[in-house]
């Protein structure tokens, strides 16, 4: 069974479905998180999709990597993350800022009352698709009416990244999470976004922490510089503000 197929049959099934980068290798994700949107073009999106000031809650945030950035806007800010060490690093990452926390908690089960927040948000940390619908229930029931959930996913149609991922993820496919995601009623912004590296080893490091030695081996030779486009869908849904008729 591949990795897609092995996700959305854990998470019909419930339960947490094991990072296969940053839960054995944090510090080198980092580094990766550190690379990725150099020219903020995923947040140049994300400013216009919605308000970014009020409560805002990072589903899958790991070590807490984006929980300052959110802080700086945010009236509060809390990460859910359902590996414990990683929660610990979050912790310690925003210990000097009151307004923000992490808690030990998963996309299916979410630590929060319902109607707490303004925005849900979710990057590459819980594989949104087909399969994932108790996530979305949960996100839905922790925004306020009005509030907006917000999933930034890697795009596999975008070469060269969605190629390798595809390589290693043969059963996905693209189609059909963008047909899910349409039923589902979210809109779309397809972003093209650069991953930035200060030297090779450390973008070697990333791939292969991020694709299976094959792969990595093709990707580290496909790649002349420091520099990988990689593609993403910015999906956002707003929760009503009242009964459809």
């Amino acid at each position: 069974m591949g990795l897609m197929s092995r996700i959305v049959t854990s998470l019909r099934a419930g339960s947490v479905v094991p990072s296969p980068n940053i839960w054995q290798w944090p510090e080198v994700y980092e580094a990766e998180n550190r690379a990725q949107d150099a020219d903020d073009a995923i947040w140049a999106v994300l400013d216009e999709v919605c308000d970014w000031t009020g409560d805002v809650l990072d589903v899958g945030c790991g070590d807490g990597f984006h929980l300052p950035r959110f802080a700086a806007r945010a009236r509060s800010v809390l990460g859910v993350e359902p590996h414990p060490p990683l929660v610990d690093r979050a912790v310690a990452r925003v210990a000097g800022t009151p307004a923000a926390t992490a808690l030990l908690g998963s996309a299916q089960e979410l630590p929060v009352a319902d109607g707490s927040f303004d925005v849900v948000h979710a990057r590459t940390a819980y594989f949104f698709g087909p399969g994932c619908e108790a996530g979305l229930r949960e996100a839905d029931r922790a925004l306020r009416p009005g509030g907006v959930l917000v999933v930034v996913d890697l795009d596999g149609r975008h070469a060269p990244y969605g190629r390798w991922m595809r390589a290693d993820m043969p059963r996905y496919d693209p189609a059909e999470v963008d047909r899910f995601f349409q039923i589902e009623g979210f809109d779309l912004r397809r972003v093209v976004s650069t991953w930035r590296f200060p030297d090779r080893e450390t973008l070697e490091a990333v791939l292969r922490i991020e694709f299976s030695a094959q792969v990595a081996d093709r990707a580290i030779a496909e790649v002349p510089g420091l520099e990988i486009p990689v593609g993403y869908r910015v999906l956002w849904r707003r929760k009503p503000r009242g009964l459809i008729v």
